[in-house]
């Protein structure tokens, strides 16, 4: 039986991996969830298998390195997958610190635990051990051209906070694999949308003021281009990478949907109005008039789009969810559990989006 370290399980697209594993090994692996809870972590995301034999909650801070140490001398970990990180470009640009310090320093604390588990006498490491590194296309840049597109080979080039920090923690992933041969692969995938992902992000966002007939607060032109990846393929494409990719390898994980996010904001309306009963009263105040245009973010990128050519040759993976069939997908989990975004659109929240967008 594998045991997994999780890190940041009770987020976004950590919650959708371990319901994703679960759902595919069922009782064949042991799950360790290791999450700090930040406004953005939500143990609610789990409810389905908190009951579970095998699986594990730990509330730790990854930065707390007696804490993460620990976990791995009280348990045979076979499987780190890392997806803690603050995430958030706007906050990142408002408070820098917070990202330095969780992405990159909480990523060599792991790395530092890990290579002290795994490392043998010799500078070898134990079998069969994986450690994945979970990271963004935006360490990239920006894509001018249209027909561009990133490539594992395409040098990073990160334009805010958040790109910076998460850069430098995949720098510190690829000198542990150079330096000691440390058992590690780095995947930098596109914009994630799903269920259980925490409102600030656009998708969501939309939804939940489109519901509410509320403003749409876009950036600029609203002619910025994001490639959307749903969240249960990107969940799959980490499993492929862990289990069929080549060590010390990244391998991008994009979506092959490209939307300017004006696009993407008008498919979500357009869903909406489709999705809602014709007697619901939503269905009155939901159209573009909404759309509000906002002061542009500071270092906004223009265009992202991943080629996921090289995961898909040496892997076998590929999106297989349609942005159409996926948002509506992730429309009607919003639907469904309207409770669970007005629990997490309370208190700070709150107070956060209104500097944020005033």
């Amino acid at each position: 039986m594998k045991t997994y370290l999780v890190t940041g399980g009770a987020g976004f697209i950590g919650s959708n991996f371990i319901h994703y594993m679960f759902n595919k090994y069922g009782d064949t692996i042991r799950m360790i969830n290791v999450d700090v809870l930040t406004y953005a972590g939500n143990l609610e995301n789990l409810k389905a298998v908190a009951a579970r034999d095998n699986y594990t909650f730990v509330r730790a801070d990854i930065c707390d390195s007696e804490a993460i140490s620990r976990i791995f001398e009280e348990n045979e970990i076979d499987r780190v997958v890392h997806f803690a990180a603050e995430s958030h470009v706007d906050r990142s640009i408002k408070n820098p610190e917070v990202f330095v310090r969780t992405n990159v320093l909480g990523t060599l604390v792991l790395l530092n635990a890990a290579k002290a588990a795994w490392e043998l006498a010799d500078g070898s490491f134990k079998e069969d051990k994986r450690f994945l590194h979970v990271s963004t296309d935006e360490v990239y840049g920006s894509l001018e051209e249209e027909g561009e597109y990133f490539y594992e080979t395409t040098p990073y080039d990160p334009h805010s906070p958040y790109s910076a920090s998460k850069a430098g923690s995949d720098f510190l992933v690829k000198s542990y694999m150079d330096t000691y041969k440390f058992p590690a692969n780095i995947t930098n995938c596109s914009n994630n949308y799903g269920p259980y992902q925490f409102p600030e992000k656009l998708v969501p966002l939309v939804i939940n003021n489109a519901l509410q007939g509320k403003k749409l607060p876009v950036y600029g032109d609203g002619l910025n281009v994001r490639d959307w990846l749903y969240v249960e393929d990107h969940c799959k494409g980490i499993d492929m990478v862990q289990e069929k990719g080549r060590l010390f390898e990244t391998y991008n994980i994009g979506g092959h949907n490209e939307k300017q996010n004006i696009q993407l904001i008008y498919i979500i309306l357009d869903t909406l109005q489709e999705m809602l009963p014709a007697d619901d009263p939503r269905k009155a105040h939901i159209n573009r008039e909404l759309i509000t245009y906002v002061t542009d973010r500071k270092g906004h990128d223009r265009r992202y789009a991943i080629a996921p050519d090289k995961i898909k040759e040496e892997v076998g993976w590929y999106p297989e969810t349609m942005f159409e069939e996926g948002i509506k997908h992730t429309i009607r989990w919003y639907f469904e559990n309207e409770d669970w975004m007005k629990r997490v659109t309370s208190g700070d929240y709150q107070t956060y989006y209104e500097e944020m967008y005033e």
